[in-house]
């Protein structure tokens, strides 16, 4: 009974969340470019250039802004720290889980270790604790609504599940007993669509890890298009209209 309730996880449940995931983000997407266009703003920027200033031309200066975030380094430069370690450490972890894939070849062919040795889901998981505690802190408190709470303490379960399976086969000297290249047998089957049981790659005691961390992965993507992190879909175009 148990390994059905997790094949469906690992399997069945990854292809729905990731197509009613992408489905509702384009769907959202198309919404807000059905909506009535609003009248374009003055420019609220100075012309006086310096070195610390945006590119000037408005659409890279838009990108400038939405990665690099100014406005947040200059009024809150703590907060602004961790977004941008935890933005790095994203664009990270998703090289990391594609180096899993037997096509890419980012680490060594005979590394056991994922990219970054575990380090990168350490930095992830003290921002998005970070990012939860502050939500609880006036005058974030009172802006702050369920689904805030929600998202972030769903982050955190991954990022943790993750952890635990990073560490155990990255500092620990036995590791699991699943190696990273059971764990490309897995991904590559989905990404093949074989619907292969996961238990052909993934043997022993971590299996449940394994199963725990994609359950809250799926949950993550099936909530993702309802929640707040649809701003980073919005951030450039915000940007550019922002700037006139």
């Amino acid at each position: 009974m148990a390994d059905k309730f997790w094949y469906v996880v690992m399997v069945p449940m990854v292809y729905v969340s990731v197509a009613w995931c992408l489905f509702w983000i384009v769907a959202r997407i198309a919404e807000v470019l059905r909506s009535p266009g609003l009248p374009r703003t003055l420019r609220i920027f100075p012309d006086g250039k310096s070195l610390h200033e945006p590119p000037s031309a408005p659409m890279a200066g838009a990108f400038w802004d939405a990665f690099t975030m100014p406005s947040v380094r200059k009024t809150k430069p703590l907060f602004w720290a961790f977004l941008i370690a935890f933005h790095i450490a994203f664009l990270l972890l998703i090289l990391a889980h594609l180096d899993i894939l037997p096509q890419v070849k980012i680490m060594p062919k005979d590394s056991e270790h994922m990219l970054g040795n575990g380090v990168v889901g350490v930095v992830i998981t003290v921002s998005l604790f970070y990012f939860l505690v502050r939500r609880f802190r006036t005058p974030v408190r009172e802006i702050t609504v369920p689904g805030d709470y929600l998202i972030l303490f769903l982050l955190l379960c991954v990022a943790v599940s993750g952890d635990i399976i990073s560490w155990g086969n990255s500092w620990t000297d036995s590791g699991f007993v699943m190696t990273k290249k059971d764990f490309a047998g897995y991904l590559d089957s989905l990404v093949k669509f074989t619907f292969a049981d996961p238990r052909q790659y993934l043997s022993g005691a971590h299996y449940s890890v394994i199963g725990t961390h994609v359950l809250l992965a799926n949950l993550f993507l099936l909530y993702l298009p309802f929640s707040k992190i649809m701003h980073a879909f919005f951030a450039v175009p915000l940007n550019k209209l922002r700037r006139g």
